[in-house]
């Protein structure tokens, strides 16, 4: 994720918002990233993203955000920072949270009152996943091609998954995830990660630490 200093909007129009999804796009070829799903707000831009190599997102988000805000202050007679820090990002256990995860960007319109159905919102990728257009900027993951054998098939559960909606549990999981860089996965996922860093990649547990 991605937002505004100060949650101020990133994009003023549909050229801006045009403008920003191209560069993404060109940088995630550039840098070898698979971009599975996106959704981009006034304010922020979340993306789902599969690197090639271990620097892969970030020399790409380093990429996307300095020609982008070259753009937009060069565009809007401004200057000074766009961006709210650097980006905010996680790691996902794709077969237990990827299409939950997906269902959170294409609702995210629909939770902040924009839409009443993420169809009706140009700027995520839900069309895409439902069969309603084609976007050659996007890669499906593995996951979402194992929802059925057919293009019509994998279409259809997706779009159920998404309407049957999230819980008020899920949407905190994943945007708690998010703002702190906690991975979403089960116990042994999460042992994994964590013997790789030694960054906390999980939520501290309440009390105090066991002694050793």
């Amino acid at each position: 994720m991605q937002r505004g200093n100060n949650r101020e909007a990133i994009v003023r129009s549909d050229a801006d918002r045009q403008t920003l999804l191209t560069l993404v796009t060109e940088q995630a070829l550039q840098y070898r990233v698979a971009l599975h799903a996106y959704v981009l707000m006034d304010t922020h831009l979340h993306l789902l993203l599969t690197p090639a190599s271990n620097n892969g997102i970030s020399l790409m988000m380093q990429a996307v955000g300095r020609r982008y805000v070259r753009y937009f202050n060069d565009l809007h007679r401004r200057s000074g920072t766009l961006w709210d820090g650097r980006y905010r990002s996680t790691v996902v256990q794709a077969e237990r949270h990827l299409i939950t995860n997906m269902c959170f960007l294409d609702l995210m319109p629909v939770r902040a009152g924009i839409v009443i159905h993420p169809h009706l919102y140009p700027w995520s990728s839900h069309c895409t996943y439902v069969g309603q257009v084609q976007d050659k900027r996007l890669t499906p993951h593995p996951v979402y091609w194992s929802l059925g054998n057919t293009p019509f098939a994998r279409e259809a559960v997706y779009a159920e998954r998404v309407r049957e909606g999230l819980s008020e549990t899920q949407v905190e999981s994943i945007e708690a995830a998010v703002l702190h860089g906690w991975a979403l996965g089960d116990m042994d996922f999460i042992a994994g990660l964590q013997q790789q860093t030694p960054r906390r990649v999980s939520k501290a547990r309440p009390g105090r630490p066991p002694l050793r």
